[in-house]
This record gives structure tokens, sequence and C-alpha cells, in this order.
């Protein structure tokens, strides 16, 4: 027996709330939207100059014809497959549409301006530079965002907590919790840096980039400064003067790299937080009502993190993809980029999950005091590096005549576990100065952290 339509993808179904808001800007609807905008911009630009006898339509007309964009619904969808079912080519649907839209508001004598000089990638090109630039900045960053004010909130909330860092899985030279954090969000700030300051290329020069038809149609007009002029001031991207048929992508693939990029530094923050919530550094906060095992009642699964774990490796694979597929285009235009763009939303989508869950999930998480503290007082070898550095600087000043001062603490402490008093009784026997010394048996693990805690005063 057959299921009644279902979605094939969960970004569609089970995530649908999660991701949604994608759908406004890189659905296939919102793709034919920014496509419908990109001809209404051009028919107002071509009557703004008088081309070929028009005249400047009135400010109602203007808009009119951009309430066919504001206005664009289910009902312009429904028209809009029609049209396509015909033509079966989705940009002369829209042609169409636009052209029915103009006999609805009187203005049949200005029709043949609409996709005047186009070639369909002029519109493509310019309606995914449109889309995906509102799909970041107005959904993806501040999704982005809010999980690095959750972080931000983590780090100063616990600059001053101590615990023990592992470095190769193995104790090592104390830090703070906040500290911690706070690396991520120095990384992710700075990448949110690259990805805010990305060029949104677009082309608008005819069927192989040569402004040929225009040329032919309208000798004396300087159509690269049309162009550009059109592609800047009307709808906000930057003009690419040189082209084949096609936009040549290379503003996606650095895009879609530098969202990748921060995928992988969000994937790392995952497996940590779920690493440090196996070493009990982290106590998840129950949930009412929430199940971790269908057999185990005692269990509160990280599946927050093991969820956006998976969501950015999906993400940061469709991106790769994306970013090395479309830069390459045989000659002067293929199609293989047509295929490859719609799957531009999935790629995000897939972040966007992960970002939604990664911003619970660190709203779920406390810090576990008593298991920093038990493996803070439970390594005080990680001293050792403290106190040949110490005697170091001594050796230096003329206050101690050690020799070998790393190996030392090496025969010391090398894959044993040395308690407090041992540490203090060692330290009290050395050849150091009095001041050296009583720093040194003053020190706990806990205390040895250096300036970890001001380092989280540095975030921007």
């Amino acid at each position: 027996m057959s299921l009644p339509p279902q979605p094939l993808s969960p970004l569609d179904g089970r995530y649908r709330a999660s991701v949604g808001s994608l759908g406004d800007h890189l659905s296939e609807a919102g793709l034919n939207r920014a496509r419908v905008h990109v001809e209404v911009e051009w028919l107002i630009a071509q009557t703004d100059r008088s081309l070929f006898g028009s005249t400047p339509l009135t400010a109602d007309q203007n808009e009119a014809l951009r309430a066919i964009v504001t206005g664009f619904d289910q009902t312009a969808i429904d028209e809009l497959a029609a049209f396509e079912a015909t033509t079966r080519h989705d940009v002369k649907a829209v042609e169409y549409y636009v052209r029915a839209r103009l006999t609805e508001l009187g203005l049949d004598s200005i029709a043949e301006l609409t996709h005047f000089a186009c070639t369909s990638e002029d519109i493509n090109n310019l309606s995914y530079a449109v889309t995906v630039k509102a799909a970041v900045f107005d959904v993806w960053l501040p999704a982005f965002d809010a999980v690095v004010a959750a972080l931000t909130e983590r780090a100063t909330g616990s600059r001053d907590v101590p615990m023990l860092a592992h470095t190769h899985g193995q104790p090592a030279t104390p830090t703070t919790v906040g500290k911690e954090f706070a690396v991520f969000v120095h990384r992710l700030q700075r990448l949110r840096a690259q990805i805010v300051g990305s060029e949104f290329l677009g082309k608008f020069s005819g069927a192989t980039g040569t402004f040929s038809a225009h040329v032919v149609a309208e000798p004396s007009l300087d159509w690269p400064e049309v162009a550009r002029e059109f592609v800047e001031d009307r709808l906000g991207l930057t003009f690419n003067p040189l082209t084949t048929q096609i936009e040549s992508h290379d503003w996606q693939a650095e895009l879609y790299s530098r969202v990748a990029h921060a995928n992988r530094v969000l994937h790392n923050l995952a497996t940590d937080v779920w690493s440090y919530i196996s070493m009990g550094y982290f106590t998840q906060i129950p949930v009412a009502g929430a199940t971790g095992s269908s057999t185990m009642p005692h269990k509160i699964n990280p599946i927050r993190f093991e969820n956006a774990e998976a969501n950015l490796e999906l993400s940061s694979a469709l991106f790769d993809s994306l970013a090395s597929t479309l830069v390459t285009s045989r000659q002067q235009r293929d199609l293989t980029d047509s295929s490859s763009q719609r799957n531009i939303g999935v790629a995000f989508g897939h972040s966007m999950l992960a970002l939604d869950n990664l911003r619970r999930g660190l709203g779920e998480i406390a810090v576990g005091t008593v298991a920093l503290e038990a493996d803070l007082d439970g390594n005080w070898e990680v001293l050792a590096e403290a106190i040949q550095t110490v005697i170091r600087a001594e050796i230096t000043a003329g206050r101690s005549s050690i020799s070998d001062p790393y190996a030392l603490l090496k025969e010391l402490t090398r894959g044993k576990r040395t308690g407090q008093a041992e540490l203090v009784a060692f330290v009290e026997g050395l050849d150091i100065g009095d001041d050296a010394k009583a720093r040194l048996v003053a020190l706990t693990p806990a205390t040895y952290t250096g300036i970890a805690s001001e380092l989280v005063d540095r975030l921007a």
C-alpha cells in the first residue's frame, strides 16, 4: 500500500521547523520569485533610461510592477508551473508570467522589453546571487550568531572555572572552562568576518558574455556600464564584467568554502563538548518528559551535539562538492551547474539544523564541578612543567646549580601519579631561591591556569 505524498528529505519533513525559513529564499519558489524580481527591475531600468523610445514609468506603475514580486504567492507559483509545463523551460516560463502581468497592468507597450537581450543565465545567476545573499544575511547568519552568543555567554560565565587540559588525550597544563569556550568564539568570529565580507557577483552580458545582441540593438550605448549599474545599484550585487554565458561561480566557491570551514569549527565544538560530557566536565540538564534510552531509564544522551555533528558533516560535504564543481563549465557553458545549484538550500539547511541543535545543546548543559575538581586534584604531576620552568629561570639568574631540570622532573613524574605531598617535599629540597620555592609550594593544579581568565576578556 502506498503512502500519501511524503517529503523525501528530512529537512522538509522531520526538521522543517528548524530550517523552513531558508525556503523563503533557497526553494524553487524563492528562486522563481527572485527571477521575477530581476525581470521586473530590468524593465524599470530600461524605461528609466527611455531605451528604444520607451518613457519612464510613473511611480504608481513602478510600484505596481514591484508588487508582482512582493505579492508572489501560491497562485503565482501555480501559474508559473502551468507556464513551465508548456515551455519546458523555467526562465521562459518566468518571462511569460511577467508578460501576463504587464497585460493586466495595461503595460503591453513595454512587453518586448521583458527579458530584453538576456540569456537565461543572465536572469539565473543574478537570482541565485540575490537569494543566496538574502539567505546568508537574513537566515543563516542570525542562527550562527545565536550560537556564538551562547558560546560567549558560556566563556564569560565560566572564565574562572579551572579545568584539567588534555593534549593527546593525556593530562596537561590546566586551563579554564571559559578560556576553552573563548577559543571557539574567537575562531568563529574570524570566519564570520570572512563570510560577511564575501562578494556576491553577477553578470548581465548576454549569450556568451560579449553584449553582442545589445550592441546590434543600440550601438551607441555603453552596455557594460548599463549592466554594471543594473547589477550593483539596483540589485545590490557586484558586477562581473568578464564571463562566458555563465557567471563563473567563483564567488560561490569562496563563500561555500568559508561556510564549510565554519561548519568544521562547529563540528570540533560538538565533538569536544560531547567528550567533556562523557568525562563529567559538563552535566546535562534533564528535560521534563524526555527519554534518553528506550531501555535504560537513567540515560541523558548528548543528542543535540550528535545531531549537530552529523548535519555539519553532511553540510560540509555538499558545500565542498558545490565549491569544487561550480567553478568548471565546459567552454562557454554547460548545464551541470543548474542541477548542482538546486542543492544550495540543502547544504545551508543541514548547517542550519546543526546550528539549532548546538544552540539548544549549549543551553542544556551545566559545568560539572565535581568531576573537574576531582581530575585536577588527581593530577598533581601536571605541575612538573611549572617546576622545571622555574628551575631554569633560577639557573639563569644564578640562584641554582641544578644541571638538567627537565630530566629531573621527567624522572619524578613521567608516567606516574605524583601527589601533593611528594611534590611539596621535592620542591622543598630543590636548590632554588626562597621566593621561587614559596611560589611553587603554594601552587596547585587548580591555580596553575596562567592568565586563562584574562584571555577570555580579549573577546571582541
